[in-house]
């Protein structure tokens, strides 16, 4: 029932979001920032109701770790197509996602992407990589914070894979702190029984902001495994 409810919302929430993306364009045209915030409010709207329907509890910390007065870059573990879901709608401020090129092509879920500064990545291509960075390092730069997954895909086992290295040039960059992201219990609402959706217990974590600004060379080399180590340590792994 739950798998059914959610494909329904999901249908009639893209079908809601084109007179909404057609206002928001119209308003932008007189003030860019409150559509901005219209447009994110709405899509978190959207993915608190299908968490709602799936029926699961998720216990949030560290909230209060996220900057107010700064965009940031988010770097988490990736566990499952809801850790986006879980995630977004808890975010305080403007945050574009990297997602895989394939995504941008989904009808109509595309244009909301777009709208909400995510980043294209095709995974084939070393130039799409460079384009993402650069892209990643204008939007910091111009207030949108960027949330990333460097291990590439969703984890198979659960575990947290190795980080790629590439996604933390954003930061350094961007000269932005880095916030890591925790997210555990996501693959037992849906990757462990898919197609069928079902509630289980989340927990989400943010921990606190990684200053970038004045690191050395050696220790640029070393922040992917300080980063995952962070967000190990947070499962209570570490």
């Amino acid at each position: 029932m739950r798998t059914l409810l959610s494909l329904i919302y999901v249908v009639l929430f893209l079908i809601i979001s084109l007179p909404v993306l057609g206002v928001s364009w119209l308003i932008s045209r007189k003030d860019p920032s409150r559509t901005d915030k219209f447009i994110m409010h709405f899509a978190q709207w959207g993915f608190s109701c299908v968490e709602k329907i799936s029926g699961s509890s998720v216990e949030v910390s560290g909230l209060e770790n996220i900057p107010s007065d700064r965009p940031v870059l988010f770097i988490g573990n990736h566990q499952s197509f809801f850790d986006i879901v879980i995630t977004y709608s808890r975010l305080p401020n403007l945050t574009g996602f990297v997602a895989k090129k394939s995504i941008f092509k989904v009808p109509v879920l595309g244009l909301l992407m777009k709208r909400l500064y995510c980043i294209s990545l095709d995974r084939n291509s070393l130039r799409s990589g460079m384009d993402m960075i650069l892209t990643a390092v204008d939007r910091l730069k111009h207030g949108v914070s960027i949330f990333i997954y460097p291990e590439g895909t969703r984890s198979k086992d659960g575990e947290v894979h190795k980080f790629h290295p590439g996604s933390f040039k954003i930061a350094t960059k961007a000269k932005v702190p880095i916030v890591p992201v925790t997210i555990t219990g996501t693959r037992d609402i849906l990757e462990y029984h898919f197609p069928n959706i079902k509630k289980a217990r989340v927990t989400l974590t943010f921990g606190k902001p990684i200053e970038t600004k004045e690191l050395s060379k050696e220790e640029i080399k070393e922040l992917p495994e300080r980063v995952r180590g962070e967000v190990i340590g947070a499962r209570g792994e570490g």
